[in-house]
């Protein structure tokens, strides 16, 4: 292949080194209203009383914007496809306060000095009400967090405002009580995760301004444009056709711009004033007041033979989707059906959840997207059961792992088509050395190195919800402008379409133009989340390439004056198979007398989500005097069907590893009594440097993936779920601690090790 499998550069690295303007604030007009939010001080309150008359008094004070100012029309704010599975429970402002850092005021001023003296002004009296601050005591608790009549549910996610419960379900293969209990091994524990931050080099950002037409504009840094666009519909109850969502180039994505986080700010003072508006979160708002990881704990049962066939899996998931609904009853499907159908030979399993609504900063998607907690807590309990058998945690695995062909009924009862994941195990145990160091190896300085184990799966899109739309048009100088709905957000999606098209069409990737997403002109698509880009948009690429071929070959043929079965076209020239004439691209777009433009549009809609794997394992060492430990080595194996790009392959599973090592080790957001998040700052909420995370070597065993873009699934998410699972199963080896909770502290290794006399 010419342009897939290669190591392609960026299409954006020029304009992206050399400084270019090419993000949301750079591109924003001068004159923008500065927008600002006052946030609450009480993590559950009622505003009595509201006096915003002294900062109107401001010189350069445009508008101060409360709940009586504001449509009384819930919403959500998730990016998902209608309908929202997510329970329509937000207001732009709301007289009801419901987390420290909820919106109470909008104020937007000439400057930013201006604003911030406006924002002191404003004065508030609150009814301070009872928080609910612990997930455990949200269900069915007598403190409401949504009691108001027009909280809805679009879906039946089991949703209940009256119980606290953002979504509650339950589902089942065979009898899991039944089977378990006649199994010779048996393991059962809860595990905890941690809501994490996404931290984006580039904090959420929009302006907005009405054009010549009085169109509402949205220039956003989102991973969900055309989302955007109804939830601002929703919002203002404005109609669609009066809103145009424009994507610049985004600074880092990961899930945190899945949710519409500040489009509505200043999207209604522009609605109120007529003026363009700007709001650019502070790095403090964005750990206050974003879009983090669900925190779950996660009850495991597994039952497996004596021969170490595990036979029956029974798992409850409780995730807390805070204040706010966002993502909250899709997340917590993922926590098993992307864990589950990692072991081929159950015959039994059951899968319970609830998703609670609390007094926190709400959740919603962080790149792996609930799979990453229920795949700590699976593998995990694996680990734990492959000790208290005395067997290997790879062999325990080696066992029981999914392979090509299976029927996965956690898996939506999807058939395995494509799977490498035997492979991917013998390739990491072979990279690390497992035979040589499993479980460890004691240092002579009082440290001891060990190494743990893990696997994962992910998806490749949404099974028949998400949906691609790609245009391509040849241009008058025989060269192809590619329009498309995805969002690159970093990734490099317009590259590796890019590739996909250039491999269909027979041409260099050069010869392809990409625009990016622009709701007026750009072809619909759900957006860029739950690994969709390469597999579903790369196949709407295909199918537009194809389209598009075959009018080349049928207008190539009729200015040639021969039937369509008589042309080919070699990316260059429409020619005659037995004859010697021929026509090039360039002037066939323009021929006198043509009547059709060269130009397709297809859609793509998947009835299957082939899943990616990976295996990861993790070399530490601990210090036995005082727990520290530091990660020396990190191996993955990814099997993600065919490569698209092998330079963006490498640092998309490198990034994804180094987020998982900052969730195994370091990252915890934590709340005080009163429900204040203390994890405000990067001086408070740690993420790993390149010095942290040890050395990172990642392989690669592909499969082919016969309902794929040549045989390719996705990349984005899978990698960011093995490092948590494996770094713990190495301390457990190192030091015979098990850690059980998010992040994996030496205060954690050091209390274990002094429990076991260590």
């Amino acid at each position: 292949m010419r342009s897939v499998n290669q190591p392609v550069r960026k299409k954006d690295a020029m304009s992206l080194v050399t400084g270019q303007p090419v993000y949301t604030q750079d591109i924003a007009p001068k004159d923008c209203l500065v927008v600002k939010i006052l946030r609450s001080p009480y993590a559950h309150a009622l505003i009595k009383e509201i006096k915003t008359e002294s900062a109107m008094k401001l010189s350069g004070i445009e508008c101060v914007l409360t709940y009586k100012d504001v449509p009384d029309k819930r919403f959500t704010l998730a990016g998902q496809t209608f309908p929202e599975p997510s329970p329509y429970d937000r207001l732009i402002l709301d007289e009801k306060v419901r987390f420290i850092g909820d919106a109470v005021a909008i104020v937007a001023g000439d400057n930013e000095k201006t604003v911030d003296k406006a924002l002191r002004r404003i004065k508030v009296k609150y009814d301070i009400l009872e928080p609910i601050l612990d997930f455990r005591c949200a269900k069915d608790n007598e403190v409401l967090i949504h009691p108001e009549q027009n909280w809805r549910s679009l879906c039946n996610v089991g949703a209940d405002n009256k119980r606290n419960l953002c979504a509650s379900g339950e589902e089942k293969h065979g009898d899991v009580d039944e089977i378990i209990g006649g199994c010779d091994w048996i393991i059962e524990q809860t595990y905890h995760t941690k809501a994490n931050q996404q931290v984006t080099m580039e904090t959420s950002r929009t302006f907005t301004y009405l054009d010549e037409t009085g169109k509402l504009t949205c220039v956003t840094s989102t991973q969900i444009p055309f989302h955007v666009k109804r939830i601002l519909s929703n919002a203002l109850e404005l109609p669609e056709s009066r809103i145009r969502v424009i994507k610049p180039r985004i600074g880092g994505g990961f899930g945190a711009k899945q949710t519409a986080v500040t489009e509505v700010y200043p999207a209604i003072v522009t609605v109120k004033t007529g003026k363009p508006a700007l709001i650019v979160y502070t790095r403090r708002e964005s750990f206050i007041a974003s879009s983090p990881r669900h925190e779950n704990e996660i009850k495991v049962r597994i039952g497996a033979d004596k021969n170490g066939i595990i036979k029956g899996i029974d798992m409850i998931t409780l995730s807390n989707t805070g204040a706010y609904g966002e993502h909250g009853p899709t997340t917590v499907g993922l926590s098993g059906h992307k864990s589950l159908p990692l072991y081929g030979k159950v015959e039994a399993y059951h899968f319970r959840y609830d998703v609670v609504y609390t007094n926190v900063m709400s959740a919603g998607a962080y790149r792996g997207y609930g799979a990453t907690q229920g795949i700590f807590a699976l593998e995990s309990a694996v680990n734990e059961l492959a000790e208290k058998m005395g067997m290997d945690p790879v062999q325990i695995r080696e066992i029981n792992m999914v392979r090509e062909g299976a029927v996965m009924p956690a898996y939506y009862g999807e058939t395995l088509n494509s799977c490498a994941l035997d492979r991917c195990m013998a390739k990491a145990k072979e990279m690390i050395g497992w035979d040589e160091k499993y479980p460890r190896i004691n240092l002579k300085n009082g440290k001891v190195r060990s190494v743990g184990v893990s696997m994962a799966m992910q998806g490749s899109g949404i099974a028949n919800v998400d949906t691609a739309g790609v245009l391509i048009k040849v241009n008058a100088a025989g060269l192809y402008d590619m329009k498309i709905g995805a969002t690159d957000m970093g990734t490099g999606c317009d590259t590796i379409l890019a590739q996909i098209a250039a491999e269909c069409l027979h041409c260099s990737v050069d010869d392809i133009t990409v625009s990016g997403v622009d709701t007026d002109v750009s072809p619909y698509d759900s957006g860029s989340y739950a690994s969709s880009t390469t597999y579903v948009t790369g196949n709407a690429v295909v199918n537009t390439c194809e389209t598009l071929v075959e009018k080349i070959r049928d207008k190539g043929a009729r200015q040639l004056g021969c039937a369509i079965e008589d042309v080919e076209f070699d990316g260059a020239r429409v020619y005659q198979v037995d004859a010697k004439e021929s026509i090039n691209l360039k002037d066939l777009t323009v021929a006198v007398g043509s009547d059709k433009e060269l130009s397709a549009t297809e859609l793509f809609c998947s009835p299957v989500s082939p899943p990616p794997f990976v295996v990861g394992m993790a070399e530490v060492e601990i210090d036995k005097e005082t727990g520290k430990i530091d990660l020396i080595d990190y191996v993955a194996v990814v099997d993600c069907g065919t490569v698209i790009n092998t330079n963006l392959v490498r640092l998309q599973t490198e990034g994804g590893i180094a987020q998982g090592i900052g969730m195994a080790l370091y990252e915890d957001i934590t709340y005080g009594e009163s429900g204040r998040n203390f994890s405000n700052s990067l001086m408070q909420y740690k993420i790993p440097t390149r010095l942290d995370v040890g050395r990172i070597r990642v392989g690669f065993e592909s499969s082919y993936e016969p309902t794929g873009p040549f045989g390719a699934k996705s990349i984005g998410e899978v990698v960011i779920n093995t490092p948590a699972p494996a770094i713990a199963n190495a301390v457990f080896n190192g030091v015979r601690v098990k850690v059980r909770e998010l992040p994996i502290t030496a205060e954690k290794i050091y209390n274990g090790m002094k429990q076991k006399n260590i």
